[in-house]
């Protein structure tokens, strides 16, 4: 029931990508941006210094100094350690206790960590909106489009996307601005994404358009 350990692998470029069947482009006026799970705990399983950790990691920073630049909101999700088993559910019988309520499993990279305005949530299930009140800060500041970023691709990104469109806010993921188990898993994300509920996208493409 523990994470695996994970192989290094390439990032997928612009050319690789799937098409997605929604039209939406994302808009600087109407996005957030949301950092999923980039906690010690979840990044420990990867080599920190290749990819797809690396890029990808550089590739939030990225976002985020954009993102900040040009008053987009940023959220961030973040479980806490030592969970009850009652409040854990069924994520405890396919990953076990999960977290320990300590600075090494619960602190997000620092890296990307918060800054001054950032909204952190805590994350309960798969999905970043469960059990949050993501949606009714989105919609405070009036937004409906949702970029995701973080770990893992086809977890909880992918059920964050899914649960994004599900609630009619466009839904957009950093195709190279997040990490999976494996390539494979990374690209079956993207591919459920483009073909039921948003849009993957490279760093490259989400910074020129919110430029």
């Amino acid at each position: 029931m523990a994470l695996p350990r994970i192989s290094p692998y390439p990032l997928p470029e612009a050319g690789q990508l799937p098409t997605a069947r929604g039209p939406w482009q994302p808009q600087r006026e109407r996005i957030a941006l949301l950092v999923h799970d980039m906690q010690q705990y979840f990044l420990a399983a990867f080599d920190a210094g290749s990819a797809p950790l690396a890029p990808a990691v550089a590739n939030i920073a990225a976002l985020l100094a954009h993102c900040r630049a040009r008053d987009i909101p940023v959220f961030y999700t973040a479980q806490r350690g030592q969970q009850d088993r009652r409040d854990r559910g069924l994520q405890a019988d396919l990953w076990g206790p999960g977290m320990q309520a300590t600075a090494e499993h619960e602190s997000i990279l620092a890296a990307l960590a918060p800054a001054p305005g950032d909204q952190v949530l805590v994350k309960h299930r798969y999905s970043a909106f469960q059990r949050s009140n993501l949606e009714t800060l989105m919609r405070a500041r009036g937004r409906d489009q949702l970029l995701v970023t973080g770990v893992y691709a086809h977890i909880g990104c992918t059920a964050t996307v899914n649960e994004a469109f599900q609630r009619d806010i466009e839904a957009f993921i950093g195709a190279d601005a997040v990490a999976d188990f494996s390539r494979a898993d990374h690209d079956l994300a993207l591919d459920l994404i483009a073909r039921t509920c948003g849009v993957p996208l490279t760093t490259a493409h989400l910074l020129e358009a919110l430029a």
